[in-house]
């Protein structure tokens, strides 16, 4: 428990006691809330709104009654219980109550804003999954960047995640890659359909013979090496994948031939049926548009087959929920892969698909000059010897991941408040310094003695960045439960906003008495940690020196 959940629990509790059992009275629902005028108090309460109708009473009255309960309970934390317009009330904290909050954050450690689950489930989180023909561009980098915060923040929760990419190494897709990079080895030009780029010579050049060598072999020597670049360019990145599962292994016969065993589970279910020679499943008996061809009258699997082995296998892997993160052109695949999971017994509120929406890249000029190597095509790579890991993750975070990014190049290499992941990691580079200004041993005196203020009033920009801190755990929260990294992002800058105010209005080294001065390197150990654990969650560093 957090200041803030045992404070909104004592008004939850006050609640409770004055409707003392009334039909229909819903304490539960009492909120708390920051408020957006300052001189409104810490945090106000609909408490007595929520009660009036169950106690039929003016809540101008019940809002009296909460107050007195309130002082009651809080004792010293609390300096006053005020009652605003039509009955809401607005507590204001006493500074014993800001140290005790300080103090409790200090204790968690580690801990602080981590946890929560309920319940905590085995999770596999699916991204990228970029087919292993072509490197890894820019929109496949917001997928791994989002994956990946994603499967932070659930981790944090206390959620056990494993992260996977898919490898689409099955197909004519595949064919046609090996018969470009056998074409290129033959100095060739590719065939029709085939694939360009200079990176295709590049995986020629990479493999001993492959202008005699068997075409299904170089092919998936060609794919392999490819896999084994995306690898590297998402290690790079800051994303490792637990598991790289190959489609191929759907269908080899040392993987017990899956693809078959799951055309024979829905045939057992009476879920396939033969049309014109075509093996197709019924879908529509789940809400798709249109039943979908499984095998075709030629014998020949589709690439929808692979897809309904592939979640079948997922499901008997016993994971509790199944996230896939998808890239903005497969909205039309979503109906489909449900029915899939409703054909095999998932639940759908156990399978979530989480579609990503496009990245725009301004400055074009200075891209298409970047990438000469590989034409109008910009990678992982590319993006990140632009703008550096941190910049690229950040921007491709701060948005939700259901709109649109246009990536600023020039903004992003900016070193200026300006620029939103220089400022906040600036904000936690100074914090450092001001703590190693302090030396190790006052700072230790300092967080032993947290908690002792002896009367010392706090500044207004304390008590702001105090509350900011206690925010975390709740922004995480909210960030699993609406799936959204960037309120992470955003939480970040504010905290490193507020940070800056109170370096403003607060010195630390000149800071009197000792009690005060203790105070505020504990706030500045607090801020530090949190704002590291905010930019961790996203993948991006925390400088102790810029």
């Amino acid at each position: 428990m957090t200041a803030l959940a045992d404070l909104h629990a004592a008004v939850r509790s006050a609640a409770s006691a004055v409707a003392d059992g009334a039909e229909g009275a819903a304490p539960d629902k009492a909120s708390l809330e920051r408020p957006k005028q300052a001189d409104h108090g810490d945090f106000a309460t609909n408490a007595a709104m929520v009660l009036t109708k169950a106690l039929k009473r003016p809540p101008r009255d019940i809002a009296a009654d909460l107050a007195q309960r309130l002082q009651d309970d809080l004792g010293d934390h609390v300096e006053r219980v005020d009652i605003a317009g039509p009955g809401f009330l607005n507590v204001v904290l006493a500074d014993a109550w800001f140290t005790a909050a300080l103090a409790g954050v200090l204790a968690a450690g580690d801990g602080f804003g981590a946890g929560g689950a309920d319940p905590v489930r085995d999770v596999n989180v699916e991204f990228v999954s970029a087919n292993p023909t072509g490197p890894l561009h820019v929109g496949h980098t917001r997928n791994a960047a989002y994956g990946d915060a994603l499967a932070r923040i659930l981790e944090l929760r206390g959620h056990r995640v494993s992260r996977e990419y898919y490898v689409n190494d099955y197909g004519t897709q595949v064919v046609k890659f090996g018969e470009s990079v056998q074409a290129r080895a033959r100095g060739e030009e590719v065939p029709q359909d085939g694939y360009q780029g200079d990176y295709v010579a590049e995986i020629a050049a990479e493999i001993p013979g492959a202008a005699d060598a068997d075409p299904s072999e170089l092919a998936l020597a060609a794919v392999e090496l490819m896999r084994s670049r995306a690898e590297a360019s998402l290690r790079r990145f800051g994303v490792e994948m637990d598991t790289w599962f190959s489609e191929r292994s759907l269908h080899e016969p040392a993987g017990d031939a899956r693809v078959e065993a799951a055309f024979a589970r829905l045939e057992e279910q009476g879920r396939t049926f033969r049309q014109d020679g075509a093996l197709w499943l019924r879908t529509t008996e789940f809400g798709d548009d249109k039943d979908r061809v499984l095998e075709r009258s030629t014998g020949e699997h589709t690439y929808f087959a692979s897809d309904v082995a592939y979640y079948l296998d997922k499901l008997d892997r016993g994971f509790d929920l199944l996230i896939d993160v998808w890239g903005a052109d497969h909205h039309g695949y979503m109906g489909r892969i449900h029915a899939v999971v409703d054909a095999f017994g998932g639940r759908r509120e156990d399978f979530e698909l989480l579609i990503m929406q496009f990245v725009q890249l301004r400055n074009g000029d200075d891209l298409t000059a970047m990438s000469k190597r590989r034409g109008t095509l910009v990678t992982l790579d590319d993006l990140v010897d632009a703008i550096g890991v941190d910049a690229a993750r950040w921007y491709l975070l701060a948005r939700s991941h259901d709109t649109q990014v246009e990536l600023d190049l020039a903004a992003a290499r900016e070193q200026s408040r300006e620029n939103p992941v220089y400022y906040v990691q600036y904000a936690h580079a100074r914090i450092a310094s001001v703590l190693r200004e302090q030396g190790e041993e006052r700072v230790a005196a300092a967080l032993a003695a947290v908690g002792t203020l002896d009367g010392v009033a706090l500044h207004a920009s304390e008590r702001d960045l105090v509350k900011a801190v206690l925010d975390f755990p709740a922004v995480v929260a909210e960030a699993e439960e609406r799936r959204a990294p960037h309120r992470i992002a955003t939480y970040a800058t504010e905290l490193a906003q507020q940070f800056s105010a109170f370096y403003r209005d607060c010195s630390v080294k000149n800071a009197e008495p000792e009690e005060l001065r203790s105070f505020r390197i504990a706030l500045c150990v607090a801020a530090k940690a949190t704002l590291a654990r905010s930019l961790g969650l996203l993948g991006v560093s925390a400088p102790q020196e810029m």
